[in-house]
Formats: structure tokens, sequence, C-alpha cells
């Protein structure tokens, strides 16, 4: 009988609980408003199991088009794909104290105990980011040229030869092999070898597996009492692959530093050439050049390989694409970072290509500011957690017309069909004072890599590829081979 009782007192307990809980989440927290489904605003579970499993973009998706613009997935996680927001949350403020701030959850701590520009609070991120910003810059860029240009050249050579062999390639693979060496030089004065050796270096791979330790960390950090059971819910080998990255990258970014200013516009040059008492620390700079080689390769690939696949699989884009290029230039000399901006349709192709595949396709997430704050109509407590959700924000029929088809023409106000979209929503490289720093070199690198690919070769998609957005997000994409039939272009 005292079983029974002590059975019975808990059951009562855990209803009054669950009652209660339901009551102020539901009712009372000024949340409550905000549309969604009543189960996610109880608990975050419903969030960290698509997560885990890679599909909480896609849900997400589904959820914005049920529950509109502005919803409500957790307790206190706020999602928005309304334009305005990126203005509201991420813009520039002019009161400091009414800053959103980055979420704490959302990202792990710096594992050298060395915070990076993508971590730092606003104090750090200013000091850093004037030191990083001569790196980035139009001088620096038109430095760094003929460095891009190496790996440009061997990414269309080793193509050349899968060409005359008659070799199917995955394309995508060979994106990446591209970025990687590239950005490798760039931080670190010294490529990975990939492009020579036709594979990923193995520091690449554990790159790929940083990525998917860095979902799974999230549900740590929102119970951390689960770290008792790290062990056991992460694979071993991810866990690895994050502390060899750590390890490798402090290695060579530190015998990088050792070489001094060598005088060859890397990275690295210009961040020793500019730093000074308040600047950058050793294990800061470390920090950000680690975070460099994930930003400045990944996303750069992802997002070539997403444009491709859109082109092989829409022939009539593909075709203008490839005539504008072939039209424009009477040889391969003549592309270069200047010239590629004279092309309107490949710029317009790579606007859509950000539409359809962002390389960030989650949101990243902000904290309402002490106080709160009032956004699309809705008022935030503070702490509550709010962020674009980039892949739903640019799938949504409330945005764009024909929001899943691939229509470059959109950007070229040549079709009035599409007047209306909501372009300022397009926002893939975030806006305000922590917005991308490397986005120009990003626009530089993809649109001369994607020029010369078409103007020296005909591609053709092949059959194993026609699904190839069929696809989980564990933060970025899980690309799987994108095969494509290569040949010389019929011109040359």
């Amino acid at each position: 009988m005292q079983l029974l009782h002590l059975a019975v007192a808990l059951l009562l307990a855990i209803g009054v609980f669950v009652a209660v809980r339901v009551v102020r989440l539901l009712y009372l927290s000024p949340l409550g408003r905000i549309p969604g489904p009543k189960l996610y605003a109880f608990t975050d579970w419903f969030y960290l199991y698509y997560l885990l499993r890679g599909e909480w973009p896609a849900k997400l998706k589904t959820l914005h088009d049920k529950y509109g613009p502005t919803l409500r997935y957790s307790p206190d996680d706020i999602s928005s794909i309304e334009p305005e927001t990126w203005k509201t949350v991420y813009g520039h403020k002019t009161h400091s104290d009414r800053n959103f701030e980055k979420d704490p959850l959302f990202l792990s701590p710096p594992p050298n105990g060395a915070n990076s520009v993508l971590r730092a609070d606003n104090d750090d991120h200013r000091r850093m980011r004037r030191v990083l910003a001569h790196a980035f810059s139009e001088k620096a860029l038109r430095g760094q040229e003929d460095i891009i240009n190496t790996y440009i050249d061997l990414f269309i050579s080793r193509l050349a030869e899968k060409a005359a062999a008659k070799e199917s390639i995955d394309i995508m693979r060979w994106f990446n092999l591209t970025t990687f060496d590239l950005i490798g030089d760039l931080a670190f004065g010294k490529p990975f070898g990939c492009l020579e050796s036709g594979t990923y270096n193995p520091w690449v791979n554990m790159l790929f597996d940083t990525a998917r330790f860095g979902t799974i960390g999230q549900a740590f950090r929102r119970y951390p009492l689960l770290g008792s059971l790290k062990s056991w819910l992460i694979p071993a080998k991810l866990g690895r692959s994050f502390a060899e990255h750590v390890q490798l990258s402090e290695r060579t970014a530190m015998e990088r530093i050792e070489r001094g200013n060598v005088g060859r516009d890397d990275f690295m040059d210009y961040i020793l050439r500019h730093n000074d008492e308040k600047g950058l620390s050793k294990t800061e700079i470390v920090s950000n050049a680690s975070l460099l080689i994930i930003a400045g390769s990944e996303t750069t690939a992802t997002l070539l390989s997403g444009t491709t696949f859109h082109l092989l699989t829409n022939r009539d884009k593909y075709n203008k694409l490839v005539g504008e290029i072939r039209e424009r230039f009477s040889s391969e000399d003549e592309i270069n970072m200047s010239s590629v901006n004279d092309l309107p349709y490949l710029l317009a192709v790579f606007q859509e290509g950000f539409r359809m595949y962002p390389p960030v396709p989650i949101g990243l997430a902000r904290v309402a500011p002490s106080g709160g704050e009032t956004v699309n109509g809705f008022y935030l407590p503070e702490n509550t957690k709010i962020s674009v959700a980039q892949w739903s924000a640019y799938q949504s029929e409330h945005n764009w017309t024909d929001p899943t088809r691939f229509v470059p023409e959109r950007w070229l106000d040549v079709d009035t069909r599409y007047e209306n979209d909501k372009r300022d929503v397009l926002q893939p490289f975030s806006v305000g004072p922590r917005n991308c720093i490397g986005k120009n070199l990003a626009y530089a690198e993809m649109r001369v890599i994607l020029t010369r690919l078409l103007w020296r070769f005909d591609l053709e998609i092949l059959p194993e590829s026609y699904n190839w957005m069929d696809q989980r997000i564990f933060f970025l994409w899980d690309k799987p081979a994108l095969m494509v039939k290569i040949t010389p272009a019929h011109k040359l």
C-alpha cells in the first residue's frame, strides 16, 4: 500500500508539474502569442530530435509553411523568415546594450581557450575584426589573386586529364579539393595537397567530422547532464577527429607564425603586419586560422556544387550561362576576378544558387537583450533566442514566387512575375557588424572557378545524381557525390 501511495503521489506531482508548465509556457508567457505547434512550446526535445537526425531545416520549413513567417519551436526559441528580422536582430545598433548577442548554446566553446572572431563578445570581436579585416580588403584580394589562380589552374588541369581519359567525375569532390588547397595556402602558407593527389588530405576528413561533432554538441550544451553519457552517444571517431583538427591547426598555424611576414600577401602576412599590443594573441591567431579553414573552404565548395547541380538539371539555364561566358571571352586568359563581374547572368545564377542551396542553411541564433525587444510585432523577453532560418526563408512562398524553381531571371528584372519577390531576405553572408568577413573572397573564387570550368568544358549530370538534393544537414549539408560527364568544350 505504501508503494501504491508513493506511486499515486508521484503521478499527481508529475501531473501538477506538467499542468503548471503548460499554463506558464502557453498562456502566461509573452511568447504564447507567437504561432507554432503547442507541443513544441512545452519542450525542445522535438527540435533536438530532428537536429540530431540531420532533418531540422526541412522540418522547420514545413512548420513555417503551416504556422507563418514567425513561429515558436521550443519554450524559448523563435524562428523568423521575415526580411526585416535581419536588420532588427543582426544589424547595427545605435546603443550597444540593445544588441542581440550570439546564443552561447549554439556554438561550442573555443577548444584552446582562445576565442575566434566567430565566438567573441562584442568588444573582442571589434578588436579581432580590426586586424583580420586587412587580410580581406580589396587590396589584399588583388595581392592574393596569383595564389588563387595557381589552384584554379591546377583544378582545370586535373579536370582536363579526366576529360581526356573520358572519366566521369564527382565535381563536388573536385570543388572541395580546390577550395581546401586554396584556403590552406592563404591561411597557413601551404596547401593540403588535395589537387595534386586527387584525394582528401586526412585533415580535410577531420573537418567534415568536426561539423557533425558541433551539431551533437548543441544537445550537450542544452542538457549538461548528458555529458556523462558523451562516450556512449558520440562515436569515438568524431571525438578523435575534433581533437586532431584542433592539434593540427595549432601546430600548423604556429609554424606559419614563426616564419613571420614573408611578403606573399596571404592571410597571416596581413595579420602579422597589422597586429599590435591591442591585436591578437598567438592563441587567438591560431583559433581564427582554424576557423578560416572551415569557413573559407567548405562553404564555397558547397555553393559551387549546389549551383552546378541546378544548372545541370535546368539545361536552358545552363545553356544561357555557357553562351554568356563563351561569347564574352575569346581566351581563358581573359577570365579573372575583375572581368567575371561583367557577366550579369553569371551573377544572377549565383544569387539564385544561394537561394536554392545556401551553404549555411540553418538559422544563426541570437539572444534578445536585457529588457526584451519587439521583433515582427511580437515582444520577446530577454534571453529569448531568435534566428532567421535561411533554408525556410529562401524556399517560402511568403517571400518568393515559384520558390522551388531555379530561376536566375528573377534577379534581372526581366520577368514581371517575380517583381514582388522579397529579395532582401537573401543574406547568405549575414548582415551587420558580424557579417562574413570573407564575403568578397568567396565571391571572387566561385565566380572565377565556375566561369573557367564552363568556358573550358561541357558538363552533363549522370543519372545516379538526379536525386542529389536528397541530403541531411548537420550544420552544413551532408553532400553525396555529384557525378558528371565532362568533355572539352566544342568551341575548343
